[in-house]
């Protein structure tokens, strides 16, 4: 072959290796990925709008999700009465009419009797040891399974830590001078109050002042200093009380409907449930810091008087206390399940906290 025949032999030999190269590298090339579509979900709660701390804890996980998912889920915030009521969140949620429901699991004891345990029980775990046996200890699992028959998925979303023991307008020096008062307790607690001859009252928040200011119930408990003052209870009683023997470390739930939870990549879903982890931390960080300040608010601003039940009291409350937890696991095989494992777990975490935290707030206090 010529020089000139192979020059040019080799020039398009190369222009056609060339195009079919970049023919095969079109081909190959993959499509633009198409935008994934944005997951619109409702959360609908038991607190009223933009209420501190509670109701702010639940736009708080809202938040955290819309913003942890990059905006692959977008979550929606009602308050109480907005979209349905108060009592009726555990209903929305179930029925896929709104897909997270924010609020206190003691609510659905009429739904789900071992309910309660997953909140809070008198003279029970505080914060801690609550997020203890929720993460560590199996309690989680077991509020899966009581949440599991009603399409629901729930998690840990928060927690007041422990609560005031309530607002009266007469001083309670004996367990006879809680005879015959109308008092807004839900829960245990409740069940408590009636078995020493009150008259357990179950209110949402927005309803306490009110019937308060009316008469319609004669004391109430609520949460603590922060939110107490925000509801102004100050105004309508004058003695208040500590410690909430009733509510030691009230732990806030974050429900899911489980159906628009299964529908999430896997990522997704890990998003969810860590934004409530999170959101879990960050109400009982907020309610330690601002107790304090709002109780001291209370007591030199609106003239306030802090009072602490006499031992007396709280000795033949928690008497009472173990009668009725001990009736009500008895009473659902489910609760006695629960029980059995959140009594198992506190005789062990308490006798840690009492050598550590509870040893070194006495040395503190010295």
């Amino acid at each position: 072959m010529k020089r000139r025949d192979f020059i040019g032999a080799l020039a398009g030999a190369t222009a056609t290796t060339a195009l079919t190269a970049c023919g095969q590298q079109e081909s190959a090339a993959p499509a633009a990925a198409k935008p994934m579509e944005t997951v619109h979900w409702k959360m609908v709660t038991t607190w009223p709008k933009n209420f501190p701390g509670l109701g702010t804890g639940a736009n708080r996980v809202a938040e955290l999700i819309n913003q942890m998912s990059g905006g692959r889920i977008d979550v929606k915030v009602y308050g109480a009465g907005e979209l349905v009521g108060a009592f009726e969140v555990f209903d929305a949620v179930s029925s896929g009419h709104a897909q997270l429901g924010h609020a206190g699991a003691y609510y659905w004891k009429g739904k789900i009797p071992s309910a309660v345990f997953f909140s809070t029980v008198p003279f029970g775990l505080t914060a801690d040891e609550m997020n203890a046996w929720l993460y560590n200890g199996g309690g989680l699992k077991l509020w899966e399974e009581a949440y599991k028959p009603f399409g629901l998925v729930p998690n840990p979303a928060g927690n007041t830590g422990t609560q005031m023991g309530g607002w009266f307008n007469k001083e309670i020096n004996s367990l006879d001078d809680l005879k015959g008062l109308k008092m807004r307790m839900p829960g245990l607690g409740g069940e408590v109050l009636k078995k020493a001859g009150a008259i357990p009252v179950s209110l949402p928040g927005g309803e306490i002042f009110p019937s308060l200011q009316s008469g319609a119930i004669d004391a109430t408990e609520w949460v603590g200093p922060y939110n107490d003052l925000a509801f102004g209870f100050y105004k309508v009683t004058k003695y208040y009380y500590t410690p909430g023997w009733h509510e030691p470390g009230t732990t806030m739930e974050c429900m899911i409907n489980e159906k628009a939870y299964n529908a999430l990549p896997d990522d997704l879903k890990s998003i969810v449930r860590n934004a409530m982890k999170v959101a879990n931390l960050e109400m009982l960080s907020e309610y330690t810091a601002r107790n304090e300040e709002a109780l001291q608010t209370l007591i030199e601003k609106h003239n306030v008087e802090l009072r602490y039940f006499p031992d007396e009291v709280l000795k033949e409350l928690k008497k009472l206390s173990s009668e009725v937890i001990e009736a009500e696991a008895a009473s659902d095989p489910l609760s006695s399940k629960v029980w059995a494992s959140q009594k198992a777990f506190m005789k062990q975490v308490t006798q840690w906290t009492n050598v550590g935290e509870g040893a070194f707030i006495r040395a503190r206090n010295l």
